[in-house]
C-alpha cells in the first residue's frame, strides 16, 4: 500500500494513514523510468565531466537539459545584431497637475522608425515649437485577477525582485519553513507546504480556510462571487500542490518575533501570495490620451485605482504602476515643458 500527504503535519500525516491506497502499477512504472534514465544518463555523462571539467560533479536526466537550452540561447545571444532607433517624450503639463510624460507613437503619419541621429534631429526640429493639442481621450474600466499562489520558479522570482535573494538563499529558507521551526509554546510546527513543485492547484480546505480568513478579516467585497481555480501549465507534472501556508490564520505579524529575518520575509511572501490569490479583482480607471505636435502623435496613459481587491494584501509587480494624469479634454492645447530624445539600441 502507499500513502500521500503533501504537507508535514501530524494531521495530514494521520489523515494519509488512515487512506491508504493500493500501489498504482503506472505510477511504479513511471519512478522505475526515471530511475532508467537517471542511470542512462548521469552513469554516461559524470565520467566524461570529471575527466574533462572538475571530478565529483554530476550531469543527470534534469542538468543534460538544462545545459543544452542554455548554450542553444547563448548561442542566439551571440549571433544578434544590434539595431538603432530612437525615443521621444515630451514632458507636458495642463491647466492643473500633476505634469505627465507622453511618447512619440507615430511621425509623419506611419509607426514611429527613426534610426539615425541625423533623422532624430530632424524630427525635433519639426517638433519643437508646434503646439501640444489633446486630439482623443478614451476612458475606461479594467478590472486585473490576482496571480496563481506561487510554484517553484514564480517563488524564487518574486523573492530575488521583492526581497533581493538569490534562488539559493530562497530554497534554503522555504526548505526550513517547510521542515518546521520552533514555534513557542506550539512546539515544532510546519509553516509551508512542499516548496518543489509546478502545479497551481490549492486543497480544497485551504480555500475554504482562505475564503474565511478574507471575508472575516478584510470583509465580503474582498472575496470574489466564485472561489478561484487555477490551471496548471500544460506540461506540468502536478505532484504536490502550490507552495502556500499550512494555517492561512497564522498571520506574518503572528510569528515575526518567533522567526529569522529571512524566514519571516520569506513566509509573509508566501502567505501574502497564497492570500492574495483567493481574493477579487482589483478595479482601475484608465486613461489613453493622443496629442498632436506638429507631425508628431504623442500618447499618454495613466490609471486611477477605482478598488484594491487584492492588492491590499499583495501589492503590484515592479513596473506595473501605471503614472497618474490630470484631467484632460480634447481640444485642449498643453505646455511643452522638455522635449527629450534618446538613442537606443535593440537588446
Amino acid at each position: 500500500h502507499r500513502i500521500q500527504f503533501n504537507e508535514t503535519t501530524a494531521k495530514a500525516v494521520r489523515e494519509a494513514l488512515s487512506h491508504p491506497r493500493d500501489i498504482n502499477e503506472k505510477l511504479f512504472l513511471s519512478q522505475q523510468a526515471r530511475r532508467i534514465l537517471d542511470r542512462l544518463v548521469g552513469y554516461k555523462v559524470s565520467p566524461i565531466l570529471w575527466q574533462k571539467v572538475k571530478s565529483g560533479i554530476s550531469a543527470g536526466r534534469v542538468q543534460s537539459v538544462a545545459l543544452r537550452l542554455v548554450v542553444d540561447r547563448e548561442k542566439e545571444r551571440r549571433a544578434f545584431v544590434p539595431v538603432e532607433y530612437w525615443n521621444f517624450k515630451a514632458r507636458l503639463a495642463a491647466d492643473t497637475p500633476p505634469e505627465f510624460e507622453a511618447e512619440l507613437a507615430k511621425y509623419q503619419g506611419k509607426k514611429l522608425e527613426i534610426g539615425s541621429a541625423e533623422a532624430a534631429a530632424a524630427a525635433e526640429a519639426a517638433i519643437t515649437g508646434q503646439p501640444f493639442v489633446v486630439t482623443a481621450v478614451t476612458e475606461k474600466e479594467r478590472k486585473k485577477s490576482p496571480p496563481p499562489p506561487f510554484i517553484t520558479s514564480t517563488l524564487q522570482q518574486a523573492a530575488n525582485q521583492r526581497l533581493g535573494y538569490s534562488a539559493k538563499r530562497t530554497m534554503g529558507a522555504a526548505q526550513k519553513l517547510y521542515e518546521g521551526l520552533e514555534l513557542g509554546d506550539s512546539g515544532t510546527v510546519a509553516l509551508i507546504t512542499y516548496m518543489r513543485t509546478d502545479s497551481t492547484r490549492i486543497a480544497d480546505e485551504a480555500r475554504d480556510a482562505a475564503r474565511e480568513y478574507i471575508t472575516e478579516t478584510l470583509g465580503p467585497d474582498y472575496y470574489p462571487e466564485k472561489a478561484r481555480h487555477f490551471k496548471s501549465k500544460a506540461g506540468a507534472q502536478d505532484a504536490h500542490e502550490a507552495i502556500r501556508p499550512i494555517d492561512v490564520s497564522l498571520t506574518p505579524s503572528d510569528v515575526k518575533l518567533l522567526l529569522p529575518k529571512d524566514l519571516f520575509t520569506l513566509y509573509k511572501l508566501i502567505w501574502e501570495r497564497f492570500v492574495a490569490s483567493q481574493m477579487s479583482e482589483a478595479r482601475f480607471w484608465d486613461t489613453a490620451v493622443d496629442i498632436a505636435a506638429g507631425p508628431g502623435l504623442f500618447k499618454a496613459k495613466g490609471q486611477r485605482l477605482i478598488f484594491p481587491g487584492y492588492l491590499k494584501v499583495y501589492g503590484q509587480e515592479a513596473g506595473d504602476e501605471a503614472k497618474s494624469l490630470p484631467k484632460l479634454v480634447k481640444d485642449q492645447e498643453l505646455t511643452l515643458l522638455e522635449l527629450k530624445k534618446e538613442q537606443k539600441f535593440t537588446q
